[in-house]
Parts: structure tokens; sequence; C-alpha cells
């Protein structure tokens, strides 16, 4: 069963001259029951009729497999026996009773509320898009690959990141086709991407969006790149390249221009119908009607490329000037509804472009030509192994810590992420006020700023008191400077300048979670359900499953802890603070390493031997888990004296068979027993004494997911939880704490929300004897 109903409040009929509306007269009356007489009506399309007034209630009586009410202006709310309540508003929980339904569409209305999780998991095709809704605090953020518009990305703006050093002056896409060389002159990057129905690309300097699917065809796939089966005329090769492919899409398709330098641009739109063709066939009948808009103003009503061209084939230019304040440039193509749907087969219509080429109508900066030919950046392991020559040089010279050598040396990297200047970030923070600072740690001062084009920013910088600082800022920079990963907190760049070195990440709304877990007042602690619990396990766990096996360069986090996990607008879990990663080389099975971590989530062998590899992450990811699932601190809670950590007591509930009870009674009876069972199983498994035991992170995200089951726990005999030197481990490092290394109060950017008194008396301090050889 399929039910479209898009753009029902639009403000004027685009597809004819006249309205019909629906009047509850005697003769409609008889015509509904007519029509609901018809037993064999399977099908009811009344696409683009310019429609207004309500449905009739008899039509519920109809037994109809395909709904379309696309195109039209109809409003208020349908019959009960229809099921969907109104056309604004909420979507009614009711709907979930249509369990044939396998298409709903409800693209640009005015709906609002939360989507429903049935719809995100039992719906292939659901186009929820250009509505208002708000995501289910369950759902994922991300835009699955092959899915319909069900996801906030439908609303996503692309703020410049780039300091302004760096921002673009142009941009040429060969929109639907391969990298096209213009003379020598003019590269037209290449735009590939197959998929179409609610979807996002970027590169670095543009990006699409597409929605909508081809409802009325039978393929069982939409194609949204079109090849030309017309005869291409007044244009010869290279240009001619240009027009052998094109980007389609049945609904809405949208390019952005990003990192533009405000001011004055020439934007040129390339168009050639390829899809009719120019001779007597039926082939040739075909018209494609479409909107453009630029800058959101509309500069093409009800575009006929073929009429404007003189035919098909014919390429055409339509040039504009644009002006960009906010360095993003958006340009959108709208389908009203308008042409033919028909010809040459079903599912011909929709907005069809090119190319694209934006240049400006000023002299660029000649420091942003330089920028072109050198915005390869160097890779990420090429970075951290000059970085590592770097503090080699330095520690020898006995001036490691010093911020002229770190400031000299970061200038000559060539790392993957932008340079601020101290004027950016002083406007930013207003000149570093105490009421944008958000956090204190280790490091130094963590401060909210807010960039001129409206980017909402996290400023760490370091405290000129800081020594092992230094070391981690360089660090940091080195590890995450090339890392993407929607569950990695994203650094924007830094900034180096005099005495003055800075990393400038993005905001994260809702703080750290150590602050949401164990906050101290009430006003910092948030009460999570089942599912947000769940969805941050899960993010905690893919995320360092990328950087264990999936990034570039392997990384082992070393510091995973409750406090260097964010959590943004959307309890989305990010993985932050990099500064005591270490590279995990392919050809070497482990790394001995002077001991840096925090007590309570450093695995044995790494505490007790400094024997590092990716299996302690593994090992802190099972106590945060742990942390998670019950609300209490593994180092803060104590059930007896008999039991140091949390995890001491979640092993013995393990062996009685009643480890829900850990399980947080702030929850009561709202979670799934089933789903706790797998993942305090699990996090029993990461935090196995025996780090063979433990498994990889990949295959605790599969289990976490579903997707296997869930491994047997299996003890090393040498190191029993009952075991006499097991517990003298733990009693040693609960009786010999040691001096603190970060500290922090409550900013997100911290390596801690809770304030140093808070730290002392929750044990999360961290161990850097200075008495231990570096053996790395």
């Amino acid at each position: 069963m399929s039910l479209i109903i898009e753009e029902l409040s639009v403000d004027t009929c685009a597809s004819c001259s006249y309205a019909k509306r629906f009047e509850s007269t005697e003769s409609n009356r008889r015509c509904s029951t007519g029509i609901c007489q018809a037993s064999a009506s399977y099908t009811l399309d009344l696409s683009r009729n310019c429609l207004n007034g309500t449905i009739p209630p008899q039509w519920a009586k109809m037994g109809l497999v395909d709904v379309s009410f696309m195109g039209n202006r109809l409003s208020g709310s349908f019959p009960k026996h229809f099921i969907i309540n109104a056309f604004t508003g909420d979507l009614p929980v009711t709907l979930a009773k249509l369990t044939s339904l396998t298409d709903l569409y409800l693209t640009r209305n005015t709906l609002t509320g939360r989507i429903p999780s049935w719809i995100l998991a039992r719906n292939k095709n659901a186009d929820l898009s250009y509505n208002n809704f708000t995501l289910d605090s369950s759902a994922p953020v991300e835009c699955p690959r092959g899915s319909v518009g069900r996801h906030p990305c439908m609303k996503r703006e692309y703020p410049c990141l780039e300091p302004r050093n760096q921002q673009r002056y142009s941009f040429h896409i060969n929109c639907g086709g391969k990298e096209v060389n213009i003379n020598n002159k003019t590269i037209y990057d290449a735009d590939l991407e197959a998929r179409g129905a609610s979807m996002y690309y970027w590169k670095q300097n543009w990006a699409f969006s597409s929605t909508g699917n081809f409802m009325d065809n039978d393929l069982d796939s939409d194609n949204y790149i079109e090849t030309n089966i017309s005869m291409l005329y007044n244009v010869t090769a290279p240009v001619s390249e240009l027009y052998r492919t094109a980007r389609v899409s049945p609904l809405s398709l949208t390019y952005y221009g990003l990192c533009l330098l405000n001011g004055n641009y020439t934007v040129k739109l390339h168009f050639a119908e390829i899809m009719f063709t120019n001779d007597s066939s039926f082939n040739s009948l075909g018209r494609r009607i479409f909107d453009v808009y630029l800058q959101g103003k509309l500069v093409l009503k009800d575009f006929d490329i073929a009429a404007e061209a003189g035919g098909p084939g014919r390429p055409i230019i339509k040039t504009f000037t644009a002006v960009v304040t906010s360095h993003t440039l958006k340009i959108h193509l709208y389908w009203a509804g308008r042409g033919t749907t028909g010809i040459p087969q079903r599912g011909t219509y929709g907005p069809l472009i090119s190319a694209i080429s934006v240049d400006p109508n000023f002299k660029p900066p000649v420091h942003h030509k330089k920028f072109r030919t050198a915005l390869v950046a160097g890779t990420i392991a090429g970075a951290v192994c000059f970085l590592s020559l770097i503090l080699c040089f330095m520690h020898q010279k006995g001036c490691f810590g010093g911020k002229i050598s770190a400031d000299k040396e970061l200038r000559g990297l060539d790392l993957q992420t932008g340079l601020f200047t101290l004027r950016q970030i002083k406007a930013a923070t207003k000149n570093f006020d105490p009421e944008n600072k958000i956090g204190e740690g280790g490091f130094g001062s963590v401060y909210k700023g807010l960039l001129s084009d409206g980017t909402i920013i996290a400023v760490k910088q370091l405290s000129s008191k800081s020594k092992q600082g230094t070391r981690e800022f360089v660090n940091e920079i080195g590890m995450i400077s090339a890392l993407q990963h929607p569950n990695l907190v994203k650094l924007y760049g830094c900034c180096v300048e005099g005495n003055h070195l800075m990393l400038i990440y993005e905001y994260m709304e809702n703080n750290c979670l150590s602050r949401v877990l164990f906050g101290k007042y009430a006003t910092q602690k948030l009460k999570l359900d089942w599912p947000t619990r769940r969805k941050i396990c899960l993010g905690i766990a893919r995320g360092l499953a990328y950087l264990h096996e999936d990034s570039r360069v392997k990384i082992v986090h070393r510091d995973i802890k409750t406090s260097n996990v964010l959590l943004d607008k959307d309890l989305n879990a990010k993985i932050s603070d990099f500064g005591l990663a270490k590279l995990n080389e392919d050809d070497k099975t482990h790394i001995s390493t002077r001991i840096a971590g925090t007590i309570g989530y450093m695995a044995p062998e790494y505490a007790m031997r400094g024997y590092l590899t990716n299996k302690a992450d593994v090992y802190s990811f099972g106590v945060v888990a742990l942390e998670i699932v019950s609300g209490k601190s593994n180092t803060n809670y104590r059930p007896k004296e008999d039991f140091v950590y949390l995890l001491d007591w979640a092993y013995v509930l393990q062996e009685r068979g009643s480890l829900l009870e850990l399980v947080d009674p702030d929850l009561g009876s709202a979670y799934s027993s089933e789903e706790a069972m797998v993942l305090l199983n699990v996090a029993l498994l990461c935090t196995n004494a025996a780090p063979t035991l433990r498994p990889t992170m990949s295959q605790v995200v599969s289990m976490l997911e579903g997707q296997t089951p869930v491994q047997d726990l299996l003890s090393d005999p040498g190191f029993s939880t009952t075991d006499s030197k097991y517990k003298a481990i733990r009693n040693h490092f609960w009786q010999h704490p040691s001096v603190s290394h970060s500290m922090s109060t409550n900013g997100p950017y911290s390596d801690s929300s809770l304030s140093n008194t808070e730290r002392e008396e929750n044990g999360m301090v961290q161990r850097t004897p200075e008495d231990l050889p570096d053996k790395n």
C-alpha cells in the first residue's frame, strides 16, 4: 500500500488555471458514493489537479492499494477511517496500524512533532522531508544509504567551518558526470554519486541534496543520473562533455557552494534536454518544466529547457548575479508538478541540470590562489610522524613544552585543519569574556565562541602553566586533523600565534557524559531514557571501531571515559580529547609506553606494565558502558565494603544470575530487559582481565546491533575476579591514586566535567608516574 500526500498547503496551483473543490453537496455525495462502490478500484491518482478543500469521508470505504494526492491544495483533516488526523500537526500513533503500508510520502507539508520509531524501522520508502519534524531520541542522525527523507538532514545548513584565509572564491561542477578539463583553464569537478532519494553529498567546497522518488515508474530502482539519448547541437569538445550526462531529481535538487568569500558572483547554470528527441517520434513530445531559485529568490519560473534552447540536445546557459553574504551559495531546482510525466517513459520529469560554474565578480586575494594550488593536505600518518620528530628534537634540547617552538613547527605542518587568527578567536569569544568560559582542564581554559558566519565553536586554550599541555596540543592536532566520523568530535582548526595555542572544535550543547550521568547539581544531570543510553553506547562503540580498524591510521585513544565523551544537542555521543592517543602500527602487536590514563578506566595490563593495544580502549569502553546502564560511577560506587569498583559488583551479580540489578533505578520498568542484558554482557566481555579474551570494537558494534549473538563470557584462570592477585591489583589502584594530571569543571571541552574536589572524591585522577621509563 502506498500513500502520497505531497505539497498539500501551497499558496498557488502551478498545474492549471482553475481549481476544483470538494463541496459537501448532494451531487458530490452521490459522486463520492459512486466512486466508493467501484469495488474493482485499487489505485486512486488525483495528482496535480488543483483540488482544494477536504477529502470526502466516503472514500475511506474504497478498496485502495495506491493513493496519490500529490500537487493539490487539500487541507484540513483526513476522515478518521483514513487514520491520519490532519495535514498539519503531529502524526497520530494510529498510523502504525497500517501494517501493509510500504511507501509513505508526506514531504513539504507543515507536519510537526517527533518522527515515530516505527516509521524508521518499518518503511523502506518514507519521505518526511521538508516538514517541521524533530527526531526521536533513539533514531540515528545520519542519512542512511538508500533511505528516503526521514532525517533532519533535509533541513541541514552548511556553515563555513574554514578560517577566512582558506575560504574559496569559485567552484565548477559537471553535474552527474566525470571530471572535465576545459582547455587547461577550468576544471569541472566530477559529480558521480548515484544515490538521489533523500541524500546529501558534499566535498570540500560544494555539496548537493536531493529528495524524492519517481513514484509512477515501474523500475525497481530510480535513476538520478541520466545519459544523453539525443544528438547534441552547437557544441564541440571538450565543452560537449558537460552535456553527456545530467543530474535529475523527481522533486527537489539543491547545490551549495561552501566557504565562499562574501561578495558578488557570476553563476552560470548549464542545461540541455537530453532525455527527449528532436524528431517526429513519441520521444519528442515530452515537456520538462521546473522552477529555479538562487539564494532563495525565484529566478526561473516554469523553466522549459527544450523550449528555451530551441529543442532537445541544444545547450543553453542561464547567467545570473548572486550576492553571497554568509559564505554559502544556494542553487535550488524544484519541480512544482507541471509538464509531462510519462514521455519517453513513466517517471520522466523533475529538474535536470548539466553543469554549474560560479566565478567571482571581484579580484580574488593573492593568498587564495596559493591556497588553491596547495589544497591537498598531507596525510595524518605523515603529519604524526613529522610531529614525533619535532617532539623528539624538543625533548633532546630540553625545551619540551615551549610554546615558541610549537608555534614555529605547527605553522610548517600541512595538516587537514584550518588555521584561525587570534583576531578571529578574540572576536568569536568576545575577547575571552569570562561569561563565555565553559570549562577548565589540565590543558587550560575552554570558551564558547561564535564565528562571523553563525557557527558556534568551542575554543580550547593552552594554559601558560601547562607543560604537558604542549605535548598534548601537538599530538591532538596530528591525531585528529584528518579524522572524520559522526562519533568523533570535529576539529575545525587551530590558532598558533605568539604564545597562544588553541584548538577550535564543534560545540557540544549537552556537555559531556560524566556531567549528564554524575553531575553534582540537578541542573547538570539529565534523565536519560533507555533508548538514549543505548544510542550513546552504540555511538561510542562505532567511534572506537573507526579509530581501531577503519581509519587510515589505526589509533589507540588511551583515555576513554565518560568525561571524554561529549554529547550534542540530540545527545549523540562524540569521542574527544586525543591528547594521549597513540598510533597503533600494524606490524606491532603492542606498544610499550609511559602510562597515562584515568584510574578506574585503565586496563590491568596497561596500568601495571605499560602494555598497550587497542584492547585497552575496549576495556575502557566496557567500564563506560556499565556506568551508562547503571547511572553510577565505576570509581565512586561501592555497594559493599568488599567491592572496590562498580565492575566488581557487576561480576558478582553476573555470577548470581541477577545482572539486571545494575540497571539504573531511575529507569523503573521503562527499559528493554533483553537489550539491557545484551549491553551488560558485552560490557563484561570488554572488561575481561585477559586482553586476548576481549572482543574487538567491530565485534562489539555487531553484538550491540543484534547482528551477531553475544559471545560467551570466558575467564583467564590466572586473572579470576575472585583471584587474590587480581584483588591486590585493584586495591593497589584504590589506595594509591597519584597526582591528578587533568582537572576541570563543567566545560564540554575539558578532561572532566567535575570540579577538582569532586574528581578527588570520585577517584577520577590520571596516573602519570615520572619514575616509569618511557619505552616508546
